[in-house]
């Protein structure tokens, strides 16, 4: 049976909003990571045969089908497809999904996964004046015309008791982490720089218990949210070229991990953030294995009450959570940030000698995908 290999994973840094990468373009931030992934791994764009490329808001801001038209702008051969899926925050690592599944049932031999989001130029949650991306039947069936990320992590919040200064020294540990990982130049190897930018830029080394103790908390006035504890909004791109183990060694390419186990799953869509739960249980009963097998965990940390649930409801190691920071304090540029995860986890694993590492992430929605990555 053919498998699913990935031999290349490259990212830009992750720019702040109206930061370092605010004025490039998302299809030219999309295609240099592009030209950065078959560079760095010596592949040939033609050999590509299909790109497929996440970003979750497709306006006139960003362009459509980003992932054909980065294709174009990378100047690969016009031969070259990619299209462009939207599964909220998971987006790119559903991308990556779709690309596995693309290779192992023969449909091709080398594709590439990533995605893109321009937060600077489309901010999270903007839409049309007015307009209602539910419509009226879903507002009747769960009794609120309220689907607010923001409100579901203050829920989550309530419900597993997280108090303010928990969440607040998450925070800080985030931001602790990326400082330590940037300044060892554990990021070096999986950035392509843009331009003067090569550095991650959401980090702040200045932030204290104190600082993160005197932000508003926007979401209730009796909440315990800020934004402090939630990802910043961000700018980036990453890729993946996925392959399968066999054509990998005929083109001479050691894959960085196999691809083991894929799934998504969905929860209370009101609440909306607590389905990397069952996804990390259905991922394990999918793969055989348990957590205790798995050497890295990355959870994005779209809000901080999201990883502390899960580290509460799955009994896992807080020591291999998102050992080089996570969104609160690099950046959650939404369409890019599942393969952004996937890039810093493959290299952690690299560099570590880990075997198994479990990727998931929450999507608005209420949906979560989840991934089982081997090392080789």
């Amino acid at each position: 049976m053919r498998d699913a290999v990935i031999v290349a994973a490259v990212r830009t840094p992750v720019g702040r909003r109206n930061g370092g990468l605010s004025g490039v373009h998302p299809v030219d931030l999309s295609a240099g990571v592009l030209r950065a992934l078959t560079g760095r791994a010596g592949l040939d764009p033609a050999d590509v045969e299909d790109v497929m490329w996440g970003c979750v808001s497709q306006s006139g801001e960003q362009s459509w089908n980003i992932g054909r038209n980065a294709v174009l702008a990378a100047g690969w051969p016009d031969t070259v497809p990619g299209t462009t899926m939207d599964r909220q925050c998971g987006s790119s690592q559903q991308a990556l999904h779709v690309a596995a599944a693309t290779v192992i049932s023969g449909q091709a031999d080398l594709v590439v996964a990533g995605g893109v989001e321009s937060m600077s130029r489309v901010p999270m949650g903007s839409s049309a004046a007015g307009a209602d991306p539910y419509g009226p039947l879903v507002h009747e069936r769960y009794g609120t015309r309220s689907f607010n990320q923001g409100l579901g992590a203050e829920m989550i919040a309530e419900r597993w008791h997280f108090s303010r200064s928990r969440l607040d020294e998450f925070a800080l540990a985030s931001h602790e982490a990326a400082a330590k990982a940037q300044d060892a130049g554990e990021f070096d190897a999986e950035i392509a720089p843009v331009g003067a930018v090569a550095r991650d830029e959401g980090i702040r080394r200045d932030t204290t218990l104190e600082r993160l103790g005197a932000l508003k908390t926007p979401f209730r006035a009796d909440g315990v949210v800020t934004a402090g504890t939630a990802s910043q909004i961000s700018d980036g791109a990453a890729a993946l070229a996925v392959t399968t183990s066999e054509w990998a060694a005929a083109h001479g390419l050691r894959p960085l991990a196999r691809v083991h186990t894929a799934v998504v799953a969905a929860d209370d869509p009101v609440i909306m953030l607590t389905a990397p739960i069952p996804a990390t249980v259905k991922v394990l009963t999918r793969a055989g294995l348990t957590l205790d097998d798995i050497g890295v965990y990355e959870v994005n940390e779209a809000f901080a009450p999201v990883p502390l649930a899960w580290l509460v409801e799955t009994g896992a190691d807080p020591a291999r959570l998102n050992p080089r920071g996570g969104a609160i304090a690099l950046g959650h540029p939404l369409g890019a940030s599942g393969a952004r995860i996937m890039t810093t986890m493959l290299h952690h694993m690299r560099q570590n000698g880990i075997r198994y590492g479990l990727q998931t992430m929450c999507e608005g929605g209420g949906m979560a995908n989840a991934t089982i990555v081997e090392s080789l």
